[in-house]
């Protein structure tokens, strides 16, 4: 995988997400009180929120990211240095009264190698606070959400195998939880002088272990009615779009095997429209060139994004019928609970 500047991974475009994302830094700073402290972001993107968090607390802040865009910088009071580099130890001079990491511990193979290379970098200033938010592999694996599960993520972690993780790299875990329709794990944690090994962490899996076989007894199946879903609407003449154009676009058409039965992908960010998404090559278009393309059904690539998309659509007095990705994986589990 190349990962520098020509990867589009912002969520920035969307109200709902840009809310999250306000009362997230909103809240990190109250509860961590800072307030004219030093800020660091380990894959910050385009810097959208290692920004926030120095805007909203007076903050100075330092961000890591190869994609970051200069052009794009949304840091309009000068209070961020961006590093267009992958963090590493040669950045332990760079120190921060807070630490934090979104998005990006799922790319990383060596995990436990990397969360060291923080806790040595952090050494003796015990006071900082560490923060970093990951994929919850339980509602991947529970809601049979193939769509993510994808190539670039290397590592998936449960909220006992998060705090195992931070353990045996030398943190004490303050708090563990989900967030965002539980699509997000994150962890806060400060640096331990404990040194802890296998025997000091007790942590329970065997709930990973049910999600994991549930999965394993039922993927095929949810795949085989994907298939006969999308079959059933083209063979009546229906047009049928995905709405996202990023990672969970990819991983539903190539593990569906679905080529030019699907014309387009939709997505609200400019930067990646009339490209192509990897693989099974649709188009990616603005949602206004759904005006002239009138679709029949909209195949909602995250489901926390219903009402937005409707809103989005009815303006355009569009009126599809709106498939979230996970109506049949939930139909599944109430069939299984009934």
């Amino acid at each position: 995988q190349e990962y520098n500047a020509k990867c589009e991974e912002t969520q920035g475009f969307s109200p709902t997400f840009n809310r999250f994302h306000e009362a997230l830094a909103k809240r990190l700073i109250k509860k961590h009180g800072l307030y004219d402290k030093t800020v660091l972001e380990i894959g910050c993107g385009k810097g959208d929120f290692i920004s926030m968090l120095c805007e909203l607390g007076n903050n100075k802040g330092y961000g890591f990211d190869p994609a970051f865009v200069p052009d794009r910088n949304p840091d309009q009071h000068g209070n961020v240095e961006f590093i267009t580099d992958l963090y590493s130890e040669k950045y332990a001079d760079y120190k921060a009264d807070f630490v934090c990491c979104k998005m990006t511990l799922e790319h990383i193979p060596d995990t436990l190698d990397f969360l060291r290379v923080v806790r040595k970098a952090i050494g003796n200033n015990l006071d900082t606070t560490i923060f970093f938010q990951i994929p919850e592999a339980g509602r991947v694996l529970k809601d049979l959400g193939f769509w993510d599960v994808y190539y670039e993520h290397c590592s998936y972690f449960s909220p006992e195998s998060l705090e195992y993780l931070f353990k045996r790299a030398g943190f004490d875990v303050l708090e563990v939880g989900t967030e965002y329709d539980d699509q997000y794990l994150m962890i806060e944690a400060k640096p331990s002088v404990k040194e802890y090994t296998d025997g000091d962490i007790d942590i329970d899996t065997s709930q990973i272990l049910d999600y994991f076989e549930y999965f394993r007894d039922n993927i095929y199946g949810i795949l085989d009615q994907w298939k006969a879903l999308i079959h059933s609407y083209l063979e009546k003449g229906k047009k049928i779009v995905l709405w996202g154009g990023g990672s969970k676009a990819v991983a539903f058409m190539t593990t569906l095997g679905i080529t030019d039965e699907i014309k387009y992908a939709v997505d609200i960010n400019p930067y990646k429209h009339d490209h192509y998404l990897p693989g099974s090559g649709q188009k990616v278009i603005a949602p206004e060139n759904l005006i002239a393309y009138q679709p029949d059904y909209v195949i909602l690539m995250n489901p926390i994004y219903t009402e937005e998309v409707t809103k989005q659509l009815q303006e355009m007095d569009l009126y599809p019928e709106i498939i979230p990705v996970d109506f049949l994986s939930k139909e599944q589990l109430a069939h299984e609970e009934a």
